[in-house]
C-alpha cells in the first residue's frame, strides 16, 4: 500500500465526483497512475531515494534533498559546490554541504538550475490549488466534448491529462522533437497508462511554424496542461496576457514546482526533492529525515491538478490554476500528520 494512500483515496474520492458531473467518472485506482511499483527498479526509502537520483544531504544548519535525476545536472555540481569535482559526486556533495548553510546551498541551486530543497522548507500548502482569475467573464460550464491540450511531461501533468482523458475529454499530447518526453524510455508501460488514452502532436517548438501551430491549437482548447516554469512561455507567444486574450474560457492548469508567481516561479523541482520541501518525508527519533516513498508530490499534484482543472471548467473558465509540487506536498504531510521539519 502506498505510504499516502489516505491522500490519494481523498483526491480520487473528489475526481470521481467531478468527472460525473462533466462526464464519465473516472475511478483513479483503476488506472494504475498514482505509483511506479513494478515500472523501474525502486529500492526501500532511505536518505536515497527509491529510485537513488535524490538524496537527503546534511548541511551547516539543517537538511536539503538533491536531486541527480538529469545527466547536466551533474556536470553542474563543480558549479554549484564551487570547487573541482573528481569522482563520485556525491561524495563531494556529502563533504562540500557540511560547510554551507542550506540558504546557500539553495540560492546556488536556484542559480544554477538544480533541484535542490531545504526539507521542510515549505510549512503551507494544501491539497488544493489555488486559481488565479485570468478573464473577467467566464463562460457556462461546457458541454459536448472537451479538447484537452497537454503539453507536460514525466507524472504530475500526465496523469492530470489522463485523468480528463478517462472522463471522455479529448485530449491531444503535444511534444516538442527536440525534447520528446523521456518517461516513454524510462518507463514504457507507465508512459502507456498515462498518455495511452490520448492523441499525439509533435512539433518543432524552435521553429516560427511549430510555434504558430502551438498557438492555434491553444486558442480552440478548453483546457491546458503545462509543467514548465512561467519564463518558458513568452518565448513562445504563450504569455498568459496573450493565451486568455485570445481564449478567455480557458482553464490553464499549470504544474510547477514552488508555484506560478513569486521567488519560487524560477525554481525547478521533481517528485522526490519537491516532496522533502513539503515535509513529505520521515523523521527519525535523532531528528534525521528519510524519504517516505517515491517521488511522492507527483501524484499527489497530478491529482490535486486535475481536480483544479475541473473545477475550473465548472467555473466557466478563465482562470489558471497554480498547482504546485511543493505546496501538495505539504498539504499532504499536514492530512498525513506528519510535522514539517525536525
Amino acid at each position: 500500500m502506498s505510504p499516502i494512500a489516505p491522500v490519494l483515496e481523498r483526491l480520487g474520492a473528489e475526481i470521481a465526483r467531478l468527472t460525473a458531473r462533466l462526464g464519465e467518472p473516472v475511478d483513479v485506482a483503476a488506472l494504475g497512475i498514482t505509483d511506479r511499483e513494478g515500472q523501474l527498479p525502486l529500492e526501500p526509502p532511505t536518505t536515497r531515494s527509491p529510485n537513488r537520483a535524490c538524496r537527503m544531504i546534511r548541511a551547516a544548519d539543517g537538511w536539503i534533498a538533491l536531486n541527480l535525476a538529469r545527466v547536466e545536472d551533474r556536470e553542474l555540481i563543480p558549479a554549484w559546490l564551487r570547487r573541482d569535482v573528481a569522482g563520485d559526486p556525491w561524495a563531494a556533495i556529502e563533504r562540500g554541504a557540511r560547510a554551507r548553510a542550506c540558504a546557500d546551498l539553495i540560492a546556488d541551486a536556484v542559480l544554477l538550475g538544480l533541484p535542490a530543497a531545504r526539507v521542510g522548507e515549505v510549512r503551507r500548502g494544501g491539497l488544493t490549488a489555488p486559481m488565479l482569475r485570468m478573464a473577467e467573464t467566464p463562460r457556462k460550464a461546457p458541454r459536448g466534448e472537451l479538447r484537452v491540450l497537454d503539453l507536460s511531461a514525466l507524472w504530475a501533468g500526465p496523469l492530470c491529462g489522463a485523468v480528463l482523458a478517462g472522463m471522455g475529454a479529448s485530449v491531444v499530447k503535444v511534444e516538442s522533437v527536440r525534447r520528446p518526453d523521456p518517461t516513454a524510455v524510462s518507463t514504457p508501460d507507465f508512459f502507456r497508462r498515462l498518455n495511452g488514452r490520448k492523441a499525439r502532436l509533435s512539433l518543432d517548438l524552435g521553429a516560427p511554424e511549430g510555434q504558430g501551430s502551438l498557438r492555434e491549437a491553444v486558442q480552440g482548447a478548453d483546457v491546458l496542461i503545462t509543467s514548465a516554469r512561467p519564463r518558458a512561455f513568452a518565448s513562445l507567444g504563450l504569455s498568459p496576457e496573450a493565451v486568455f486574450a485570445a481564449n478567455p474560457g480557458l482553464v490553464w492548469v499549470a504544474v510547477t514546482g514552488y508555484g506560478w508567481t513569486g521567488p519560487g516561479a524560477s525554481r525547478v523541482a521533481f517528485g522526490d526533492d519537491a516532496a522533502a520541501a513539503g515535509g513529505l518525508v520521515r523523521w527519525t527519533r535523532a531528528g534525521a529525515p528519510r524519504f517516505l516513498g517515491d517521488a511522492l508530490a507527483d501524484p499527489v499534484t497530478g491529482l490535486a491538478a486535475a481536480i483544479g482543472g475541473l473545477e475550473g471548467l465548472v467555473g466557466g473558465g478563465g482562470v489558471l490554476v497554480d498547482a504546485a509540487m511543493a505546496p501538495c506536498a505539504a498539504g499532504a504531510a499536514e492530512a498525513l500528520g506528519l510535522r514539517a521539519a525536525a
